[in-house]
């Protein structure tokens, strides 16, 4: 079998490695098979690829070599080196992400708690105090400081809860600066960030056509209804 294969479909140009191929081989076979497109290709024609290593893992190292020799050829790149498995600490990071943590400390001004994955807060934030996540919000506490959900640039996040007497609202990248008598006291507000990349405020009964993943996620129960994960 060949180190290195070469298939086109719907979406492109992958490049499939042997995952019991010698490293060496691949980077010869990855030569070889380039010097024949670049033969074939016209000089105008630009071509990324997918690099698919199967249940091979390639090191950090190994993947700047492979884009090292795909960037010696004019008009080939490599969109995404990809592969079946990953390392115990993506593992890790992914179940984490996948749980719903339980926060009910009083966060102080100057304090910043940082948190993965969904959290579900019933303390108080202090003015000048900071909670950030990379998943969503859902506060049950009295925030008068910062909340962060999606951090670092995850827009497609949510912040449900009281908000008329927070400092700052942020989602992903997005900030919005509450100002006074912006929003009402009301902890059924949802924040998120707009068509335009902007945080907006809508009500929890607009859920389903605010964000349907997690209307659906949470079993179409909201707006006073009860679900095995959470309360309003």
């Amino acid at each position: 079998m060949q180190a290195v294969v070469l298939r086109g479909n719907q979406d492109g140009y992958q490049l499939a490695i042997d995952q019991s191929a010698d490293f060496e081989a691949v980077k010869t076979g990855l030569r070889e098979l380039l010097d024949n497109l670049s033969a074939d290709a016209e000089a105008t024609v630009k071509i990324s690829f997918d690099v698919l290593t199967g249940d091979r893992l390639l090191s950090a190292d190994q993947n700047r070599q492979l884009e090292a020799i795909v960037s010696e050829y004019a008009g080939f790149s490599i969109h995404k080196i990809t592969a079946n498995v990953m390392t115990i600490e993506e593992a890790f990071y992914l179940k984490e992400q996948d749980n719903v943590h339980l926060l009910t400390q009083t966060i102080r001004n100057g304090q910043r708690v940082e948190m993965k994955g969904d959290v579900l807060f019933l303390g108080t934030i202090n003015e000048g105090g900071n909670l950030t996540t990379s998943g969503n919000l859902y506060l049950l506490g009295d925030v008068m400081g910062v909340v962060h959900a999606g951090a670092p640039s995850f827009e497609d996040k949510l912040i449900i809860g009281d908000l008329h007497q927070a400092q700052q609202v942020r989602i992903g990248e997005q900030i919005n600066i509450i100002e006074a008598d912006q929003l009402a006291a009301d902890h059924k507000t949802v924040a998120y960030v707009n068509d335009l990349h902007t945080v907006t405020y809508g009500h929890l009964h607009e859920l389903k056509e605010i964000n349907p993943k997690l209307y659906h996620q949470i079993g179409g129960q909201v707006d006073g209804k009860v679900d095995s994960n959470y309360v309003w």
